[in-house]
């Protein structure tokens, strides 16, 4: 659905205000219930949908019912996360223009122009910012609720896992970064800060042409490295799950194990800048991942050496 960037940034507002205090703000979610479904129901904009966003919008409030019948420790903890993720939100919309950027350099409606509308983030603080805003706090938030239900969980201190837990979800994410960086940058967002760019003598607005890779080398082979440190400590976090909690330990090794694979796709992409080209993991190789570690789920020895393998495929 496209909505203006104020729109989208009124109702994260007010979705947020919902989120962090449920029970007193529900006039909120009603009311912003209301608002959606009236562009839903424009044949201009709902068409626009995807099915799954239409249905999740149109039963908004149930959803906010549903929030309401956890108990309170589990309410606090979804009510801290998704407050998190909408913020995260909120600073990527005042942060980026919203533009998609064309070849050429303008927005896709529009002749081509110069490359104003690219915006980047600047330091590596603000990158860890952002990692943690869309993918770091949910590793928090995984920890603590799973401590909280999973009797084999429950020797664990939950601080220190806890913070492996954020390293975890910053190292997906900083995957996500580096597989989407040519789509990102078309859409007017470069998460590659100005002070990793500048001392390779490289612009934002250069990324938007594909010959510029092999200047962006050494700075892809620096955050491949950080990627690969976030996801060594969400290893150690994932071997450190009891081998019975067989389905735990499955969600965690699978998409740290895919995460490696795209880094290893992204560190020898010679199209990397190209949006034309998808870097994602075939189906494929999604099940014969799959189908090679469930059977040696309990041996974390062998776990372990599978990805090693992987790991050492990363050109960095």
């Amino acid at each position: 659905m496209l909505l203006e960037r104020s729109q989208r940034l009124q109702y994260l507002t007010r979705f947020r205000e919902w989120v962090m205090n449920p029970i007193q703000r529900e006039d909120a979610l009603r009311e912003m219930q209301a608002a959606l479904l009236v562009h839903l129901n424009d044949p201009r904009r709902g068409l626009q949908t995807r099915p799954g966003e239409r249905t999740l919008l149109a039963h908004l409030v149930e959803c906010g019912q549903l929030l309401h019948s956890f108990v309170p420790g589990d309410r606090a903890l979804i009510s801290q996360v998704v407050g998190t993720l909408a913020h995260g939100m909120q600073k990527d919309l005042t942060r980026f223009p919203g533009h998609t950027i064309r070849a050429g350099g303008g927005p896709a409606d529009a002749p081509p122009e110069p490359t104003q509308h690219l915006a980047s983030l600047t330091t590596l603080d603000e990158l860890d910012q952002y990692t943690y805003d869309a993918a770091g706090c949910v590793g928090d938030f995984w920890t603590r609720l799973m401590c909280a239900h999973r009797a084999a969980l429950r020797a664990w201190d939950v601080e220190a896992m806890a913070t492996v837990g954020i390293r975890f979800g910053k190292g997906l994410q900083l995957t996500n970064v580096l597989r989407d960086l040519a789509t990102d940058l078309r859409r007017g967002r470069c998460y590659i800060p100005t002070a990793l760019l500048e001392p390779a003598g490289l612009r934002p607005a250069d990324l938007l042409d594909p010959a510029t890779l092999p200047k962006l080398r050494p700075v892809l082979t620096r955050l491949l490295r950080a990627a690969l440190e976030h996801l060594d400590q969400g290893w150690l976090y994932t071997m450190a799950i009891p081998r019975r909690e067989v389905r735990l330990r499955l969600a965690c090794a699978w998409p740290i194990l895919f995460a490696v694979k795209t880094l290893q796709r992204v560190s020898v992409s010679p199209s990397l800048l190209d949006p034309g080209v998808t870097l994602k993991m075939t189906r494929g190789e999604v099940y014969r991942i799959m189908a090679l570690t469930t059977g040696v789920l309990g041996c974390g020895r062998l776990l372990t050496s599978y990805y090693g393998h992987l790991r050492k495929r990363v050109a960095c």
